[in-house]
């Protein structure tokens, strides 16, 4: 299986078309598979309380006027749809809540994604398992009894999934990552894991992540760290996309198929130097 690479663009556009634009334009030249963003009703996530207290931002001084400064609106992504496919690289988002799922219904997306943070909004999974798209579930935060419960709703609705071990520290450090995870979680439900990863480091945890068997590596990406925004400092810049690609796709080829033969190649060598003596 080839490994499926997530460039997570998520709210890292600032709610900028050029730098939207600009991310996808680097994910699809390093050889990302998909970019991914985020999807809120601002008004159903968060509380009228909430959305009045202040918040200092680029947008204004409450927490409304944040929130809704780094969401797109229905034009926006009919756009992000259009420049995706002229740039060859497809796109979905991850749905915080019911109407923002059936938003994204209209673009046919090839796979839908859930957020750590909603693996306990019940009528949220069950809007997207009824769909029964190729869902990616991401796994912090959560205890074992509860990606049971999850795991058993999209098979009971047979949709297919694959969990994404995560631990969701921004940014994370490396030795929280516990990888062994993904061997764990792919035996514990027979299905397919891949990692989703939040580390300032560039490859070394998602390397290890392939050489245990993720199937799929979802990283954030930006312009540049220093930019406004909780994700930033847990993104990998545009300018070492290119050297993450390379990095992750060469240790899968780098692990074989596991069966033991003489290559060709090998084989010259084995006809010049193997001494063979008999009993």
């Amino acid at each position: 299986m080839s490994l499926y690479l997530i460039a997570e663009i998520g709210i890292n556009h600032n709610g900028d078309m050029d730098i939207a634009k600009q991310l996808i334009d680097a994910a699809a030249a390093a050889g990302f598979d998909a970019v991914k963003f985020q999807k809120r009703t601002v008004e159903d996530v968060y509380t009228k309380d909430y959305l009045d207290s202040p918040r200092e931002s680029p947008w204004g001084t409450t927490q409304r006027e944040q929130k809704m400064g780094l969401e797109f609106t229905a034009e926006d992504y009919a756009e992000i749809d259009a420049y995706c496919k002229a740039k060859g690289i497809v796109w979905s988002a991850s749905a915080w809540d019911v109407k923002a799922q059936q938003f994204l219904r209209q673009f046919d997306l090839p796979f839908n994604k859930v957020a750590s943070a909603m693996l306990g909004h019940k009528p949220l999974l069950k809007a997207i398992a009824s769909e029964k798209r190729k869902t990616f579930i991401s796994t912090g935060m959560a205890t074992l009894e509860e990606i049971d419960e999850v795991v058993g709703m999209f098979k009971a609705a047979d949709c297919p999934l694959e969990l994404m071990h995560c631990n969701s520290t921004y940014p994370m450090k490396e030795e929280a990552a516990n990888l062994r995870c993904i061997p764990m979680l792919r035996e514990r439900y027979s299905c397919p894991v891949g990692y989703s990863g939040h580390e300032t480091s560039l490859v070394k945890v998602c390397v290890a992540a392939v050489v245990l068997g993720a199937t799929s590596l979802e990283r954030h990406i930006t312009l540049d760290r220093a930019m406004y925004g909780s994700d930033q400092a847990a993104s990998i810049e545009a300018r070492a996309l290119v050297s993450f690609v390379n990095s992750v796709r060469a240790v899968q080829s780098m692990l074989g198929s596991g069966e033991k033969h003489v290559s060709e190649a090998e084989m010259a060598i084995r006809d010049k130097l193997r001494v063979d003596v008999a009993d």
